[in-house]
């Protein structure tokens, strides 16, 4: 332990992890925490999400809301909370219940927050209570259920009250002009959507009574000017077409055919119910064209437009030409020009969302006194918000007196990473996979910066892409792997994932970042590799092998099969075919020479081992341990070495940085702690175990055999040798 001090407060510090941080542990440490240099923080920034801590508490302490918490953010916390409450040190017990009693009510905020605190337990039926937690405050829908008035600027039904003319314009305002939920959870209006309804009763009312200025021009046909217009504007377009394609007529004679309706068009439809056709009908033109023609609006009209054709006469021409049939090109121009001033009242109309209340009862709401309670019941209301608030700020007293420190234990130092048997707030779960549990997993905000900076940890890394069963949500973890083997971990392996609270997620790894995980794995590394290589290499000759017999049986098929082919087509005119040759004799010279060189390669191999173990044998005896300990060193060694130098160099610090922190300090992880993350698969104690496997192999194990066999005939050599028996010349 070592004691620095620094303005008028002495720090203690600790090392851990390699890295000398601060204790907090005492009240007036917190109090003081604004004097510590930031450089002396393990970190200097996190984010406000997927930690574990409260989330709600987070967003209060990130003040900025930009969704990263920083130092001066903490400060401004704690300097808040030590204000008003008594001591400083009840911060670090992480209490669920927070005492009334723990409230300074020296101060004016501390009595205002004890009134309000007692009004939350009055309002949830505890009026006798003397604790809140966060369970009490955070349910802010039954601490203003029973309130007419809670601050907030928004009043609802049961404010209204029991006045009906009240009460069906505050529905009206609500259907009409919108609501917002209340602090007690049912729809309101604020003043803004008060005001917002008047204005588009007031517009709408100016604009509909603009019409009696020039009723005359601005509604030419009475009552009717609005269907009137509607049917000559559904029409507008097909007309236009009709009279230029008369006039395209009377350019051009031959070409009225052509602008008709022609056959093919109508075949394509005639064998079909035409009632399902008329859209297709409607796309034809409205009626027969002619040269310069008039447009007859009581026959020979397309069937799709009669209807329209037919309204479009009473409400307009029977008005604007009195006693016609048809009409022509001309008299369609002028009916454009009657609707002109209708169309410009039209566009100007306003407060259009009260239109479906209709004149009458918006001139009775603009006339009556409404408003005026309205807006007189929202002032009530907003006259309590400094109250209400303080309420509200109760919710965050009690969240700072139960989450603030362990924010800081894995912020200001990794206090709770660094101790066993308790998680970081960073650490998401534990994976299980390849009989191993990892506790050290994290939630990957990007998997990109992932990618970037994760390689600089030196840890041998899983990720997996995690999915519960339960809610179908999905999520991306990375685990790190600090002990044990890992040969059989591969992406797509499935695991199971279990998060704080215990749920389970289902896990596969898409991704391997890989480094040592023991000095363990490292010794063996070497014979792995020499094991997969001596594999790789025998399957490459066994699938050559295969393929050459493969062609060579192939080929013989085909000439097999060309010859049978010829033998038949010549039957006839052809001799008989000579009988096969007899096969070739045993070549005994041949099959000696091939067991002569089997010989000479075992007696090569039995020779040189002879020698080696000659060698050895003529060492003393406390030197013949210590020959084999150097040849595996000398095989594992530089492997080890290795390992070594990057597991004592492992670091948390670019897995947290990639994934939003701002790391101030190394965060080590080291051989001794690394075992403490990831724990092996053990037998329980004093089990009892039944080595008879039933499914061990029991046939004659061949290979193990005749290795033994050459040992033992290279042993038996060199002590011929040693006596003289016999006579080895070593190969220069």
């Amino acid at each position: 332990m070592e004691n620095t001090k620094r303005g008028s407060h002495t720090w203690g510090f600790s090392t851990i992890g390699g890295v000398k941080r601060v204790n907090l542990e005492s009240g007036q440490d917190l109090v003081h925490l604004h004097e510590l240099d930031p450089k002396l923080w393990t970190a200097l920034s996190c984010p406000a999400s997927d930690l574990e801590i409260d989330r709600k508490t987070l967003e209060l302490i990130d003040s900025d809301k930009d969704g990263q918490i920083r130092v001066p953010e903490i400060l401004n916390a704690i300097d808040w909370i030590v204000s008003v409450i008594n001591n400083p040190d009840d911060l670090l017990q992480q209490s669920h219940e927070f005492p009334l009693s723990a409230i300074n009510i020296q101060t004016e905020q501390g009595r205002l927050l004890l009134d309000s605190a007692k009004t939350i337990l009055k309002n949830l039926g505890k009026g006798s209570a003397t604790s809140l937690s966060v369970e009490d405050t955070s349910d802010t829908q039954r601490i203003f259920a029973g309130t007419l008035f809670n601050g907030d600027g928004v009043i609802t039904e049961d404010t209204v009250g029991c006045n009906e003319s009240l009460l069906q314009l505050f529905s009206e305002v609500v259907q009409y002009g919108g609501s917002v939920v209340d602090r007690n959870g049912k729809p309101g209006i604020t003043l803004e959507i008060v005001q917002s309804f008047f204005e588009d009763c007031a517009q709408y009312a100016a604009w509909f009574t603009k019409q009696y200025a020039d009723p005359m021009v601005i509604l030419p046909f009475g009552e009717h000017t609005g269907p009137a217009f509607n049917v000559y504007k559904s029409i507008k377009s097909k007309v236009d077409d009709y009279f230029l394609r008369c006039r395209l007529a009377a350019f051009d004679h031959q070409s009225t055919e052509t602008l008709n309706l022609q056959v093919a068009r109508v075949e394509l439809i005639a064998d079909k119910d035409l009632n399902d056709c008329i859209d297709a009908i409607a796309a034809y033109p409205i009626a027969k064209v002619k040269a310069n023609s008039s447009l007859s609006l009581t026959s020979g009209i397309n069937p799709a437009w009669e209807a329209q054709i037919a309204t479009f006469k009473h409400l307009v021409t029977d008005y604007l030409f009195p006693g016609k049939d048809s009409i022509n090109e001309e008299e369609w121009s002028k009916v454009s020009p009657a609707f002109a001033a209708f169309t410009q009242w039209m566009s100007e109309k306003g407060g259009t969302r009260v239109e479906l209340l209709g004149i009458e009862r918006i001139r009775t709401i603009i006339g009556g006194e409404g408003r005026g309670q309205l807006e007189e019941l929202i002032g009530r209301d907003v006259a309590l918000e400094s109250e209400a608030n303080n309420i509200i700020l109760v919710d965050k007293l009690v969240r700072y007196y139960r989450d603030l420190f362990t924010l800081l234990k894995n912020f200001v130092t990794f206090f709770d990473f660094y101790t066993p048997g308790a998680k970081a707030v960073f650490q998401a779960g534990t994976l299980y996979i390849d009989q191993r549990s990892c506790d050290l997993c994290i939630k990957v905000r990007d998997m990109a910066k992932q990618g970037a900076l994760a390689q600089y940890s030196g840890m041998y890394m899983i990720y997996c892409e995690c999915t519960s069963k339960a809610t179908n949500e999905k999520m991306t973890i990375v685990a790190a792997l600090t002990n044990g083997d890992v040969d059989d971990l591969v992406i797509g392996r499935n695991a199971i994932f279990y998060d704080r609270n215990g749920v389970d997620w289902d896990a596969t790894i898409i991704k391997i970042m890989e480094n040592p995980t023991s000095i363990r794995q490292a010794f063996f590394t070497p014979y792995r590799k020499l094991s997969n290589l001596i594999e790789t290499q025998i399957n490459k000759a066994a699938s050559a092998a295969n393929e050459k017999i493969a062609a060579k049986m192939s080929e013989q098929v085909v000439t097999t099969s060309t010859k049978v082919d010829e033998m038949r087509s010549e039957k006839d005119a052809a001799a008989p075919p000579p009988p096969p040759p007899p096969p070739p004799p045993f070549d005994v010279a041949k099959f000696a020479g091939i067991f002569a060189a089997i010989g000479l390669a075992i007696g090569a191999l039995g020779t040189a081992l002879a020698a080696a173990i000659g060698g050895f044998m003529k060492l003393t005896w406390w030197k013949m341990p210590l020959a084999v300990m150097g040849i595996l060193l000398l095989i594992s060694g530089p492997s080890m070495i290795m390992a070594y130098l990057k597991l004592r160099k492992r670091n948390l610090a670019p897995i947290l940085d990639a994934n939003g922190w701002a790391i101030n300090a190394r965060v080590k992880i080291n051989i001794q702690f690394g075992r403490m993350l990831t724990h092996l698969a053990e037998l329980p104690k004093d089990a009892k175990i039944n080595l008879n496997d039933p499914f061990t192999k029991k046939k004659f194990p061949i290979i193990p055999a005749l290795l033994l066999l050459i040992v033992v005939v290279a042993v038996v050599l060199y002590l011929m040798q040693s006596q003289g028996w016999i006579h080895i010349q070593m190969p220069k």
